[in-house]
């Protein structure tokens, strides 16, 4: 074989290109690569090993905040914000080199001073002895993109919040519902699709609303009120809702969006708010606000209708004796049977309402033009109104028999509303003094009275400090005319209107409260009375009563007042007995400890005013008794009423069973004394003997009767004090 010629040699040298033109190429793609970095919307720089930056685009330059001639060619731009971006993109990219592409997050600040969010890609290219390593760095704003997605993560949580939404398309057929409208119309997702989104509406709603709703959003493009649902299964639910067109952009079309809030049971709740306000929760008969709501709008029409109408004010006769007796629940289903009798002896349109514990008002409107003829009216419905209350009334197998005091107000134009109901109230008083079950209309001449009482309940309270109540005592006595102790009396000695006798007055402490303090002041009195004794060898053994009333034993003071004053005075409470009312005794167990409390002291107790109340030989036995007091109303009657003389046997016998003494009070003539005597009765109380005296005069009228006597009287003070048996 033969040696290649050098022809040969050269043609193979020619057919590759030179060094020169190859850089030359790779030097026109560079710069094509760089021309088209420069037309795309992300950014993109080139460094070198060294970190200078070789290249960068107008994007990368514009979002970095610099110039290019201050940053190609230099490690970090001259601008001090663009310094702080390249520094971040500089250590976001500081990676061993690698010639695999890498992402990173990264925010920067833009040249407005706002913070935007950045992905950043690059990449290593290893170099060689010829060729450098470089390092490719592309980021883009995802800024908004971010914006977009937070957006729609939060419109896909409250898609799927509690309230309940609905998407439907311009014909208001559904396209989509949360899980929360599902849940609230009570239908099911796939069932909703497609169907109008008037499905859930009540009938009552498609027939009253429907037709403004789509006024509304034709004017507005917005509503939004109160709609009642049925659901699939028929239960009724209340919804507030909110319906609003959202036009699509730049597009002719547009959707509806249907917000649901279930109220049902705040709607509930408002309700049974409104119910509180307005009605009573017992009888649910509309309440004092209730009744006056409805009377100004009556006053207000009378001026073009210029009828009269008329406010009838009820009390129950001896209701708190029947709700004290047989108890609460007992006096409740009571009154409900009133407000339900009262409801039916009215016309539809009158007002039955209830404004206190037994106290009922009846609104009567368009009477008659003649205010003569609208009292006429007014006095049968009253008349109707004491029939139908008249009845028995059967509940629980106990049958009682009540009567209603009745005091009717005549209203026309200019009247006023709380000044009607005043009125009424004060004829409904007057009612009841002259003899209960009665009926009584307003005269202006009450209504001085009505100030005079209040005068007198003001003169009451400072009664106590200026000195003016006194106890006067009356001796109670054996049938053989031993005096054996004295009752306690009250008496208000006014300056004006000189001696006040109980009757006038302590119904007026019982209603305003004055009873307690007043009651205080008698206990008080009454045992310094017995220290004053104490000192006196005749009167040094005398046991002193207290009678106290209702509120005052009620009150949650009372025992420790008792054992307080007890102490302080440093009396012997073996000669105290607290006598009790026996209209008293209705709660057994709780009446039953507070005595045993003050029992354990030594001080009795005794049962007054005994047979006037309802209470059962049961009860009786429960509580620590000593003594039965006859009530002076059978031992008057006694001798000319069957009735009474059963009544008075029957009292002393039982007495006699049960191993406790009884006494008569209101005694009066010695064949009324020699009758009790003959049935077993021989402790008395009354004028027969003596009146009520004060505190010196019964000494000195002790000393003149059982001076001469060897045994020392036993003195009984009774406050039934509060309860005299005569003035």
């Amino acid at each position: 074989m033969g040696k290649k010629s050098s022809r040969e040699d050269v043609g193979t040298a020619e057919s590759f290109p030179d060094i020169a033109s190859l850089n030359n190429a790779l030097t026109n793609l560079s710069d094509q690569i760089e021309g088209l970095f420069e037309q795309i919307s992300f950014a993109t720089f080139l460094t070198d090993d060294a970190g200078r930056c070789l290249s960068i685009n107008n994007q990368a330059l514009i979002w970095i905040g610099c110039a290019r001639e201050s940053i190609v060619g230099k490690l970090s731009p001259e601008e001090f914000h663009a310094a702080e971006n390249w520094k971040k993109l500089k250590e976001c990219t500081d990676y061993p080199a690698t010639q695999s592409a890498t992402e990173r997050d990264l925010e920067l600040i833009d040249g407005k001073n706002e913070r935007r969010h950045f992905k950043v890609c690059f990449q290593n290219f290893l170099g060689s002895d010829k060729n450098p390593a470089v390092q490719r760095v592309v980021f883009y704003d995802v800024t908004d993109y971010n914006r977009m997605k937070e957006r729609e993560r939060i419109a896909a949580i409250a898609f799927e919040s509690k309230m309940g939404i609905c998407v439907t398309d311009k014909n208001e057929l559904i396209l989509e519902v949360n899980e929360a409208f599902s849940k609230i119309t009570g239908f099911v997702t796939k069932d909703l699709r497609g169907q109008h989104y008037d499905l859930f509406f009540s009938q009552e709603t498609k027939s009253d609303s429907k037709d403004g709703i789509t006024k509304a959003l034709a004017a507005k493009g917005f509503w939004e009120g109160e709609v009642l649902g049925s659901r699939s299964d028929g239960s009724r639910f209340v919804v507030w809702m909110n319906v609003s067109s959202v036009p699509m952009r730049n597009e002719p079309i547009h959707y509806y969006v249907i917000c649901l809030y279930d109220i049902t049971r705040s709607k509930a709740v408002q309700d049974e708010i409104h119910n509180l306000a307005y009605f009573d929760t017992l009888t649910q008969l509309p309440n004092r606000r209730k009744l006056n709501d409805r009377l100004k709008r009556i006053l207000s029409v009378i001026p073009r209708s210029h009828l009269y109408g008329a406010v009838l004010f009820i009390d129950l006769d001896n209701f708190k004796s029947l709700n004290d007796t047989k108890g609460h629940a007992i006096g409740d289903l009571l009154l409900i049977e009133v407000g339900q009798r009262l409801q039916r002896a009215v016309r539809e349109r009158d007002m039955v309402a209830r404004v206190g514990g037994d106290e009922f008002v009846v609104v009567l409107d368009d009477l008659s033009i003649n205010s003569d003829e609208a009292s006429y009216q007014a006095n049968l419905i009253g008349s109707k109104i004491q029939d139908v209350l008249s009845s028995p009334f059967c509940i629980d197998d106990f049958v009682f028999n009540f009567g209603g005091s009745i005091g009717i107000s005549i209203f026309g134009q200019g009247d006023v509303a709380e000044d009607v109901i005043q009125q009424a109230d004060m004829a409904m008083y007057r009612a009841k003094r002259e003899g209960r079950n009665s009926l009584c209309f307003y005269d202006p001449a009450m209504r001085k009275a009505a100030s005079d009482y209040l005068h007198l309940e003001q003169e009451l309270g400072k009664a106590i400090e200026l000195g003016q109540l006194q106890l006067f005592y009356q001796p109670q006595f054996n049938y053989l005319g031993k005096i054996l102790g004295v009752e306690a009396l009250l008496r208000w000695q006014h300056p004006e209107r000189g001696l006040v006798v109980p009757d006038d007055f302590i119904p007026l402490a019982e209603a305003s409260g004055l009873i307690l303090s007043i009651g205080l002041w008698v206990l008080e009195r009454a045992c310094e009375q017995m220290k004053q004794w104490q000192s006196d060898p005749l009167f040094s053994k005398l046991e002193v009563a207290i009678n106290v009333s209702a509120r005052q034993f009620k009150d949650e003071d009372f025992v420790d007042n008792v054992i307080r004053i007890i102490k302080t005075s440093r009396v012997n409470p073996s000669q105290l007995k607290i006598e009790l009312t026996e209209s008293m005794v209705h709660d057994v167990d709780v009446m039953r400890k507070k005595m045993e409390k003050i029992r354990q002291l030594g001080v009795r107790f005794s049962l007054d005013d005994f047979g006037t109340g309802y209470s059962s030989l049961a009860s009786l036995i429960k509580l620590p008794l000593e003594q039965l007091k006859i009530d002076q109303s059978f031992i008057s009657n006694m001798l000319t009423s069957t009735g009474d003389s059963i009544v008075v046997k029957t009292i002393i016998s039982m007495a006699s069973n049960l191993g406790v003494e009884v006494i008569a009070e209101g005694l009066e003539t010695e064949i009324e004394k020699d009758f009790l005597n003959s049935l077993g009765c021989s402790l008395y109380q009354g004028y027969l003997l003596s009146p009520p005296l004060p505190a010196e005069a019964l000494e000195e009228f002790i000393k003149n009767v059982v001076g001469s006597q060897s045994d020392a009287p036993t003195v009984q003070i009774n406050s039934a004090s509060i309860f005299p048996t005569k003035s």
